[in-house]
């Protein structure tokens, strides 16, 4: 028998639809209503000025280590907006924006990078799982409900964050094998920032890219630009639609950049150039869509100046809440949330820790 190719169906594709000044492809522009591309750029703002106060809590001592998601407010706001409340969200930990539009207090990401359980606690009735940093530990989470949407005939699907990182780990493929075998309603999103710490997306795979992936588990994905809000709003709108009609999974990758740290942990200087940063700077997501609406005529400069401001006391009054509940906290709760029933010897340094609380004037008698 002679050699052949083989009939490999998948189908991989890219999508971008508003260039760098703001252009948008005509007959792509999704032309979403005047209200909804407000508010998805007051979205996408509200994302980067949370970001830039918790970065700054974070180095006069206020919360802990802290993931920003500078630079890929895009990727993940546009892409939150799609899903209905009846759909699930699983998040990795740079989806601030997505979790506000779902229901989240602002404040949340304050009180998770806190060291608050708070900050894990999901809003009664919204369909979300708390924000996860073990690399692609979620991924698993989200197949699973797909599975179970599945089993009972519902007709939603789960949108999965991941990194790139993420993608060179067991749990992702894992997840894509099983989704793809039983056509589950699951959309994996990567946010490819180009790196994960450290490592570049090249020293990860060998794959031209990260959509690409989806080829050995036979369902399709598509790669857009992350920086694109039009691009990311229409192609997770056809994964979800396919989805919840029985299609089963997409791959989307969401090619972005990481603008800031990788965490507040991290010196990035030590491992990728000024110059690299600063050609990304030029294609800033929420710079790039205010000229798009600016030419559509849904933005202009007082309105913008508005929703700054508004968004400035959104941020303010979060912050106000994060540091009223720190008043209000127990120190010594960090014992109530590993056993159902305390060991004896936890029992007795929770005591012995309580009372120094007390002798340092921190809690009452």
């Amino acid at each position: 028998m002679p050699r052949k190719k083989l009939p490999v169906k998948t189908k991989v594709e890219y999508l971008s639809i508003l260039d760098e000044q703001g252009v948008p492809d005509a007959a792509l522009d999704p032309k979403l209503k005047g209200d909804k591309s407000l508010y998805l750029y007051r979205l996408m703002l509200l994302a980067r000025r949370m970001d830039e106060r918790c970065i700054n809590l974070q180095r006069q001592g206020r919360i802990g280590t802290y993931g920003p998601c500078r630079g890929q407010e895009a990727a993940h706001c546009a892409s939150g907006i799609v899903m209905e409340p009846d759909d699930w969200v699983v998040y990795a930990f740079r989806e601030p924006g997505t979790a506000i539009h779902r229901g989240w207090p602002v404040e949340h990401a304050m009180l998770f990078w806190g060291g608050f359980e708070d900050g894990c606690r999901v809003p009664n009735g919204v369909k979300d799982l708390p924000l996860c940093v073990p690399i692609a530990s979620q991924v698993p989470h989200g197949m699973g409900l797909g599975w179970a949407m599945k089993l009972r005939n519902d007709p939603h699907c789960a949108l999965v964050y991941l990194g790139d990182g993420a993608t060179s780990e067991g749990d992702f493929h894992e997840s894509m094998n099983f989704a793809g075998v039983y056509k589950l309603p699951v959309i994996f999103f990567v946010q490819n920032n180009h790196w994960a710490i450290s490592i570049p997306v090249h020293n990860q795979t060998a794959s031209e890219t990260i959509a690409h992936k989806c080829v050995a588990y036979g369902f399709d994905g598509i790669q857009v630009d992350g920086n694109d809000p039009l691009a990311v709003y229409v192609a997770t709108q056809e994964a979800a639609e396919k989805a919840r009609k029985g299609g089963g999974p997409t791959l989307i990758e969401a090619v972005t950049y990481r603008m800031s740290v990788h965490t507040t942990a991290d010196d990035p200087t030590k491992y990728r150039s000024e110059a690299e940063v600063k050609t990304w700077e030029q294609r800033d997501p929420i710079h790039r869509y205010g000229k798009y609406l600016r030419k559509r005529r849904i933005l202009n400069e007082a309105l913008e100046q508005q929703i700054e401001n508004e968004v400035q006391g959104e941020v303010k009054a979060a912050v106000e809440r994060y540091e009223a509940h720190c008043r209000n906290v127990d120190p010594s709760t960090v014992f109530d949330h590993m056993h159902a029933e305390l060991p004896a010897e936890l029992v007795a340094q929770r005591a012995e820790y309580r009372r120094c609380l007390v002798q340092e004037g921190v809690l009452k008698e």
